[in-house]
């Protein structure tokens, strides 16, 4: 739930959402939807098993199979807070490659390819966002949230020859 009463410069601030005040409701409106969207963002990425359960945490293998069958069938769900979390980073970078990169695969390409940037440290982005810590899901999304923006990111040698150019079949005016 939101709360608008909060005083200028307090925790949340006005008009914040604080984690601790959420309703169950709230949560088993997002959880279903959330745990969807994540199964088809893993899917796309071509998360393994061990990989997706790193992503939400390390839930049990069981607490899985039940969040992931509970939300495909429509089922009431509600998962905890962290794995919520966990999702919506997930869903920011996938939002944002999508920005990024004119096409998918490009985006995917990136996330999946050793990067010397200064974050990175020669790994892949992936790597970071499948290591089980929220940190690592949270460095790459305020990485690809800044590039988005407009930030300065750091070159990735020879990713231009993995990526064509973007041609006029690739534009879209609405």
């Amino acid at each position: 739930m939101i709360d608008d009463t909060r005083k200028e410069g307090s925790p949340g601030g006005p008009g914040m959402v604080v984690i601790m005040d959420l309703a169950i409701a709230d949560v088993r409106r997002v959880s279903g939807p959330g745990m969807r969207a994540f199964l088809a963002i893993a899917d796309r990425w071509g998360l393994t098993a061990r990989e997706q359960l790193n992503v939400l945490g390390k839930p049990g293998h069981s607490a899985y199979r039940r969040w992931a069958t509970r939300a495909l069938s429509g089922a009431e769900l509600a998962l905890p807070i962290d794995t919520l979390l966990r999702i919506s980073a997930v869903l920011g970078i996938h939002r944002a490659l999508r920005t990024i990169f004119a096409r998918d695969d490009d985006g995917i390409r990136w996330l999946k390819s050793p990067n010397s940037g200064p974050l990175f440290g020669g790994q892949a982005p992936l790597a970071l966002v499948t290591n089980a810590t929220q940190d690592g899901i949270l460095v790459v999304r305020r990485h690809l949230d800044a590039w988005r923006g407009g930030l300065f990111a750091t070159p990735v040698p020879g990713f231009d020859d993995l990526v064509s150019p973007s041609t006029s079949d690739d534009l879209l005016f609405l």
